[in-house]
């Protein structure tokens, strides 16, 4: 409703009837608030204006604005709080989860899908079709967004969390959002612990194997993904829409994947720093003080959306992580003064490749180099112009005379065709491992053997954290047909089990049903013996 500007009809410092019937009406409408908390939300004596507006699709809208920030507005005689209101009290209406990168989307004025909820341990809130709803982040309870149920909870449920969930009235960072101070939402601690974020990636995929009794928990990263269930939860946001919303920010808006607040923190201040360097900074700027640095250059390489606070970082001080960043050899810092730092001289040619880029943050990274380079067509937003540097990086030889303009789909599956592909898998308590390539598919083929028996081989299972052993003990108990673990030919330290017979159909089952592993993962799985058949 506010995602674009809307028009002020009037502002009026509000009357003391008017005050009355307002706190009457929020005490009805919210019920959970105890006097005291109503007497705090509208002070007795304090300035309380009504703002009264017309949204931009025309929707006449009542605003009460208090202390410079609008707590509350109403529209069509219902009366909602602010995501300032809620930040005080936060537990004021049943709370659904989302992921980080859904926010982009909301804030542009798009709904709620159900496939983006995160469900948490403790399931989802109990509600009605039309009851009100607030909408946080996953790690954080503090509210982003209100909007009103498309279903009940049970319906939810039903539909295998498709469809739409929520039609959404007022996001942070939106139009009203913006005519108060503008200030960023609070920490507050989720209830119970909230899963991690498997959106890092448009292709992350998640996967619980169960291997004798022991839960492990499976996550595949890679740039070689497929559009699929995975995309469809983070509902990330496409360039064409992302082109023209101004609520696009820098890197990766909640890069959790498990790590702590403070390595997050600590990756966040590399990235600005390194940002800040590459896109900021000239030789003509040094020496530059350091808090210069930081001020003028880092915290406006910070993404929207995102706090830089070094203090919440392993270093603590900004000293400790530019010495740190000079011991890397990226910079020479020197007291140029007394107790007054400078960054004096900057590795220029510092090898920073080999790092891994996920697939938002390419897209940020050129969604931000567009915009900042005034590259978006002005008579048509869907089209980007090729500078010089594009051009290089992106068109072939014979294309650059003749290609000056590309849709932003374009721009951005060559950029990431020009990247090597790979993928991360992540096991509990272990560091992530990084490797090069696509990941392959745990693979199901069948054989005849030399007494014109079929056997069932099964590769891969490595490579998702499955051992072949175990594998082979489950399915030998199961499928009462003997196995064998064998080295696969032509591929290095890999492991192939054969079973006996068909059994493509119980070994489905135990990779889909008991490990959980996605489809699109396992190739082969048509090969099943069609009922009525013999193995």
């Amino acid at each position: 409703m506010f995602s674009k500007a809307f028009r002020v009809k009037s502002n009026t410092a509000i009357k003391g009837s008017d005050r009355r019937k307002l706190r009457a009406d929020v005490t009805a409408v919210f019920p959970t608030l105890g006097t005291d908390q109503v007497s705090e939300l509208i002070p007795g004596k304090e300035e309380l204006n009504i703002v009264r507006l017309y949204a931009h699709r025309g929707d006449a809208v009542t605003v009460y604005v208090s202390g410079g920030n609008p707590i509350l507005f109403e529209l069509e005689k219902n009366l909602y709080p602010t995501v300032y209101t809620l930040w005080s009290y936060p537990d004021l209406l049943p709370t659904f989860t989302t992921w980080p990168l859904v926010l982009e989307k909301l804030v542009g004025g798009a709904d709620l899908m159900l496939p983006g909820l995160v469900v948490p341990p403790a399931g989802l809130p109990q509600v009605q079709k039309g009851d009100l709803c607030a909408i946080a982040l996953v790690g954080n309870r503090a509210p982003v967004a209100i909007g009103v149920a498309a279903m009940s909870t049970a319906e939810m449920l039903t539909s295998g969390l498709k469809g739409r969930g929520f039609s959404v009235l007022h996001t942070y960072q939106d139009h009203l959002w913006r005519s108060g101070e503008k200030s960023s939402p609070p920490s507050i601690a989720p209830l119970a612990l909230d899963p991690p974020d498997p959106c890092e990636e448009k292709g992350s995929v998640q996967a619980n194997a169960a291997l004798q009794g022991d839960m492990r928990h499976l996550t595949l990263e890679g740039e070689e993904e497929e559009v699929g269930e995975v995309q469809q939860r983070c509902a990330e946001k496409s360039l064409s829409e992302a082109a023209e919303d101004p609520s696009v920010g820098g890197l990766n808006p909640d890069p959790t994947d498990g790590k702590t607040l403070q390595e997050q923190m600590d990756e966040l201040l590399e990235r600005c720093f390194l940002h800040a360097l590459k896109s900021r900074l000239k030789k003509a700027d040094l020496p530059l003080l350091t808090s210069t640095l930081l001020g003028s250059h880092m915290f406006s390489c910070c993404p929207e959306g995102r706090q830089l606070d070094v203090k919440k970082s392993s270093y603590k001080k900004l000293s400790k992580f530019l010495q740190h960043m000079q011991q890397e050899q990226i910079i020479q810092v020197k007291e140029l003064s007394q107790g007054v730092e400078s960054i004096v001289a900057v590795d220029w040619k510092h090898p920073r490749k080999g790092s891994i880029l996920e697939g938002g943050e390419v897209r940020t990274i050129v969604i931000s180099y567009a915009k900042k380079h005034d590259l978006v067509d002005a008579d048509n937003k869907n089209l980007v112009k090729l500078d010089p540097i594009l051009c290089d990086c992106i068109l072939e030889k014979n294309e650059q005379h003749t290609v000056m303009k590309l849709p932003w789909d374009s721009l951005l599956s060559r950029c990431l065709e020009k990247l090597q592909p790979a993928y991360q898998v992540t096991f509990p308590g272990q560091e992530p491992i990084v490797k090069k390539g696509k990941i392959c598919p745990i693979d199901i083929t069948l054989a005849q053997r030399a007494s014109n028996k079929k056997v069932t081989v099964v590769r891969n299972l490595e490579a998702y954290g499955l051992d072949p052993y175990s594998v082979a003990a489950i399915l030998q108990q199961r499928c009462q047909a003997s196995t064998t673990v064998t080295p696969a030919p032509g591929a290095k330290d890999s492991l192939q089990v054969q079973i006996q017979g068909n059994q493509v159909h119980h070994l489905g089952r135990l990779l889909l049903d008991e490990y959980q592993l996605p489809r699109k993962y396992i190739q082969g799985l048509e090969k099943a013996p069609k009922p009525g058949k013999k193995k």
